[in-house]
């Protein structure tokens, strides 16, 4: 049945248990995401859909598929990991499993999760009862297409859903996926569903046939930037004050007006993102932020430190008892910390996406502000850059996406992975 996107309520079109549990969990109105998307899933298309942080891209992608799922489970016609979802981080997985988990239960859909850390106990569990859904990354899906009884069951994959494909298409990750995606394929002996969610980027045909491959065809599914971002560049100049801060900092007095007016920020905010562009700078300022004022609620969040370490910081946070995570790109990405007032880039972010991405994590709901303030450096390099970038955000001026070609380390890797999937 083709159903066409109009002014219907997306979520009439869903299979009767999935609207049954909407109206459980209070999901009442979609998203325009949402609205877009859902019509085309249900009708099998291939879709790249590109909409900014905290507008429900999950749920576009997941409540179609999950509704196709059922419909062909009542003719008998699906078997284990029916469904696959990719996701660039491990730390996304946790997220993604504990937001749908409990629709998907209710469904009588069975998720779980396999990564480079999976234990052997649960994979062997997997390899012997595999479930409807398996959320897993990119590395993990080439080790696990060559395995004896995995292989067995990913013949029946039917629907392939890649999280934050942003992230990958520019890497030889992303060449790796695209690969692996065709061995998939070969392996089904059928044409694959591909459902791709990204953050707002510049190219999104590009991306698209990134998504695809040659020869097939996408919708691309495009919700600009339709929340309202207010931006500030700030060039804290040194005060007397700063003089004496800077003895106690063991710093600068332009180090020291910078850290000033970020814990000015700080105070007036309950949740705070500061973002800068290494883990150096994020150790070195949670350290002088520590020396400026013991008091302050503050921690470092990047891919550096352990797993533990990371989800306490963001639990903390989401608690309410954490103020501020100083972060790198670990924190641009859909994890769930709740509540963010504010965004703070210290220092330019050197490009227009990065700083649509994490300014997005601020006002992380649909209607709300994305507030964001960027401290520069006192060079004028710096502050020319932020501005022109923060600018060139506003008006929604993104920087293109190149695709990482020539990537022969990955091709070496493919080939091996194919010969075992041969036998030969």
């Amino acid at each position: 049945m083709q159903v066409k996107e109009s002014n219907v309520d997306p979520f009439s079109l869903l299979h009767k248990k999935i609207r049954e549990r909407l109206r459980e969990f209070g999901l009442v109105e979609a998203t325009e995401p949402q609205r877009k998307t859902i019509p085309h899933i249900l009708n099998g298309k291939n879709v790249l859909l590109i909409s900014p942080t905290g507008s429900g891209k999950t749920e576009a992608a997941l409540l179609p598929v999950f509704s196709l799922y059922l419909n062909e489970k009542e003719k008998k016609a699906v078997k284990p990991i029916s469904i696959l979802y990719i996701t660039p981080l491990r730390a996304l997985n946790r997220d993604i499993f504990r937001r749908v988990i409990n629709l998907a239960e209710s469904l009588g859909i069975r998720v779980e999760i396999r990564h480079g850390d999976t234990t052997p106990s649960v994979r062997r569990r997997q390899s012997l009862h595999p479930p409807d859904m398996l959320i897993t990354t990119p590395e993990t899906l080439q080790a696990i297409l060559p395995g004896a009884r995995l292989r067995e069951w990913l013949k029946n994959v039917r629907w392939v859903i890649v999280d934050e494909i942003h992230e990958l298409v520019t890497e030889k990750r992303g060449v790796q996926l695209a690969i692996a995606l065709e061995r998939l394929k070969e392996l089904t002996k059928r044409e694959l569903q591909r459902i791709g969610l990204s953050a707002t980027i510049g190219s999104p045909e590009v991306v698209g046939r990134f998504l695809v491959g040659n020869g097939r065809h996408v919708e691309i599914v495009r919700v600009p930037i339709v929340k309202e971002f207010e931006l500030k560049v700030l060039c804290p100049s040194p005060q007397a004050e700063d003089v004496k801060i800077s003895k106690k900092i063991f710093s600068t007095p332009e180090t020291a007006a910078r850290i000033r007016v970020l814990v000015e920020l700080l105070k007036m905010s309950q949740s705070v993102l500061t973002f800068v562009n290494t883990r150096e700078i994020a150790e070195i300022l949670a350290s002088r932020l520590h020396l400026y004022d013991p008091s302050l609620s503050v921690d470092v969040h990047h891919g550096s430190l352990g797993r533990d370490i990371r989800i306490e910081v963001e639990r903390l946070f989401k608690d309410g008892k954490l103020k501020c995570i100083i972060c790198t790109s670990s924190m641009e990405l859909g994890i769930d910390i709740g509540t963010v007032d504010l965004v703070v880039q210290y220092m330019s972010p050197r490009q227009v996406t990065r700083l649509v991405q994490r300014v997005g994590r601020s006002g992380h709901r649909v209607g709300r502000v994305s507030r964001g303030v960027i401290i520069a450096l006192d060079d004028m390099d710096d502050i020319l850059e932020s501005a022109v970038i923060a600018f060139k955000t506003v008006r929604e001026e993104l920087e293109p996406i190149i695709i990482h070609e020539k990537a022969f380390d990955v091709l070496c890797h493919q080939i091996a992975g194919i010969i075992l999937d041969k036998g030969i």
